[in-house]
């Protein structure tokens, strides 16, 4: 019964002229005894060249997805990941409102009432974040409280 060999082998059999193509993979052993392996000489460059076809296709289909990666929207920006200190400074005011810490007051007010409306506890925010988004903002226009938070 025939089977697959390595076409990658070295052959020490005599080459076979190209109507052999269609059969010159396969190993065929005859009556148990001896096999001989035929060997196509078409049979690595057509490999080689698939080979260097595959290659081209995973490139191309690579740098396709590189750019679409490269071009997709930023994603959100990435959160503080610290808690809140006992005592609140200036960073992190400004850090709780998503401004610097060199922002005019109309800017702090704006960032103030954006975060506000957010976080309300009327609107299902939570007080402790509220109390601190208010303290966030009396720190960075001057009228420092203190941690004054009931939590």
């Amino acid at each position: 019964m025939p089977r697959m060999t390595n076409i990658l082998m070295p052959c020490s059999q005599p080459m076979f002229p190209p109507l052999c193509i269609p059969v010159a993979l396969f190993e065929i052993q005859v009556s148990g005894f001896c096999s001989s392996t035929f060997f196509n000489p078409l049979g690595t460059p057509l490999v080689a060249g698939l080979a260097v076809a595959a290659a081209a296709l995973a490139g191309r289909y690579g740098i396709q997805a590189w750019q679409a990666f490269k071009a997709r929207p930023p994603t959100l920006r990435k959160f503080y990941e610290g808690g809140f200190q006992p005592t609140m400074t200036r960073r992190e005011a400004a850090l709780i409102l998503g401004i610097r810490e060199s922002t005019p007051a109309d800017k702090v007010k704006e960032a103030h009432r954006k975060v506000m409306v957010a976080n309300h506890p009327d609107a299902g925010g939570s007080h402790y974040l509220a109390s601190k988004i208010n303290e966030a903002k009396d720190m960075m226009l001057g009228k420092t409280r203190g941690s004054e938070s009931a939590f």
